[in-house]
């Protein structure tokens, strides 16, 4: 589903605070939780982190993060079939965090960080993920340290993990770090061009895998002369080069658990081949050109969030990647352990601050590299780590659903009445419901199927909007 970015006043912010209660979004810490993050400390030795200071790092994340997981530099060496060296650091929550303890038992329950437009359920209480363990510009922050060399086609050749000490030099919103790259043209002397020449080159690499990239398009409700829509906005490229660090060191840390026999997977099973078909023939209704030779995941990957056409077909592909999830093991590899999407194994471990399992991921490759067993409190979660994602995964679909019929419905409440064309995007015979996409606003509608066809023309008219209810209803007229 699309994130949800909101550019309009507090008439939204009533109804998100009332979904946040009706689906029990814990919003406040019990008292117990927030006396231990007052005493939190980081509690790994000094004299057992690298002094890593000197290391340019840069921070980029949306405009007003605090909670800040990652920063990256990367340079150009010469060191045997290495190209690139890029170091990665990421929040040292464990450092913060006691096994077993309040701040421990609060985060399984809750899982991950639940955004919301205006506002954030965190997963740990900002004292630690606002400050104490947050990758703040201009401030010296415990770490996990990665240093991951790649050669000159990207793919990694070598890797190390220990815990440091770093000073992030600043940090940046992707429209700035967009622009300062653009402007350097592919110099060194801008250490961010080196971040779009490497992402590329694992962009590549993933079209080499076969890897599913959707670029899919955000919603934003924007207000218009006192009245508001819902309008599609795209990503800058560098989201996509920053999201490829990520996603490389993931694919770094599940090479290291596998290997060592012990970890936790995140899983994707790949798109059936019936959902393949379908999404061809939308395809061709789009008047997309999609040549039968081409596979899905080269077709997908040049597709941009650029017309209505091409927005309707994206939003259709989110349907290929279902059952998603999490595998831990002690001993023995699952034989299914891939992501479909990547075309890879891969593992949490980027994100710490806002999702639980990986804490546990960076424990144990730190362990792994160390050539030692992972501590206890680690392998103990391996067996629920899974259901307890799967759960928190559950409640940021429902809030994520709710989210979007609320802001709907309110951009929708003044034009009961009017016609809107759309296309046909899902049609479900067993449940006997259509979902029309409507470009403008960009909403979906669902209709009855019967006599609907995929990426099939529709008028439909608005007949019903209840804001208190979140509920909209369109009659089809033609």
């Amino acid at each position: 589903m699309p994130r949800i970015v909101l550019r309009a006043p507090s008439v939204f912010e009533a109804g998100f605070s009332r979904i946040r209660a009706e689906l029990d979004v814990p919003m406040a810490f019990p008292h117990t939780v927030l006396t231990e993050a007052e005493a939190a400390h980081d509690m790994v030795p000094a004299g057992e982190r690298r002094d890593a200071r000197d290391l340019p790092l840069v921070a980029i994340d949306p405009p007003g993060a605090t909670d800040l997981d990652q920063a990256v530099h990367i340079e150009r060496i010469e060191s045997g079939d290495a190209a690139y060296r890029v170091w990665y650091a990421i929040a040292d929550v464990g450092a913060f965090v006691t096994p077993g303890g309040a701040i421990d038992t609060e985060a399984r329950a809750r899982g991950a960080t639940m955004y919301s437009p205006d506002g954030r359920a965190p997963l740990h209480p900002a004292v630690v993920s606002e400050d104490r363990a947050s990758l703040l510009a201009g401030t010296t922050k415990p770490c996990v340290l990665w240093s991951i060399e790649l050669d000159d086609r990207g793919d990694a050749v070598s890797w190390h993990l220990e815990r440091a000490t770093v000073q992030v030099r600043e940090a940046i919103s992707y429209a700035t770090a967009q622009a300062r790259i653009d402007a350097a043209g592919g110099n060194d002397a801008e250490p961010l061009s080196l971040l779009a020449e490497v992402g590329r080159l694992r962009q590549d690499r993933e079209a080499d895998r076969g890897g599913i990239s959707i670029n899919l398009p955000a919603q934003e409700i924007v207000e218009h002369n006192g009245s508001y829509t819902v309008e599609f906005d795209t990503s800058l490229p560098v989201e996509g080069w920053n999201a490829q660090i990520s996603l490389l060191t993931g694919m770094v840390a599940s090479h290291v658990m596998v290997d060592a026999g012990v970890g936790v997977l995140r899983t994707l099973p790949p798109p059936y081949s019936d959902a393949i078909d379908r999404l061809r023939i939308t395809a061709t209704a789009l008047d997309l050109d999609w040549p039968a030779e081409e596979p899905y995941s080269s077709f997908v990957r040049r597709l941009t969030p650029n017309s209505a056409a091409c927005n309707a077909f994206l939003l259709q592909s989110t349907r290929t990647l279902r059952g998603a999830g999490y595998i831990g093991f002690d001993g023995s590899v699952p034989e299914h352990r891939s992501h479909g999407a990547i075309a890879s194994t891969y593992a949490h471990v980027t994100a710490p601050l806002r999702r639980l399992v990986d804490r546990f991921g960076n424990e144990i490759v730190l362990a792994a590299l160390a050539d030692r067993r992972p501590p206890t409190w680690a392998l103990e979660a391996l067996d629920e780590l899974p259901s307890l994602m799967g759960r928190s995964r559950q409640r940021e679909s429902a809030l994520e659903r709710a989210l979007v019929d609320l802001s709907e419905a309110i951009v929708l409440e003044h034009s009961v009445g009017e016609v809107f064309a759309g296309y046909v995007v899902d049609v479900d015979r067993r449940r006997e419901q259509a979902k029309i996409q409507i470009p403008n606003p960009a909403v979906v509608a669902p209709v009855p199927a019967e006599g609907r066809s995929l990426a099939e023309q529709v008028s439909l008219r608005l007949t019903e909007v209840s804001v208190e209810d979140r509920k909209v209803h369109f009659d089809v007229v033609s």
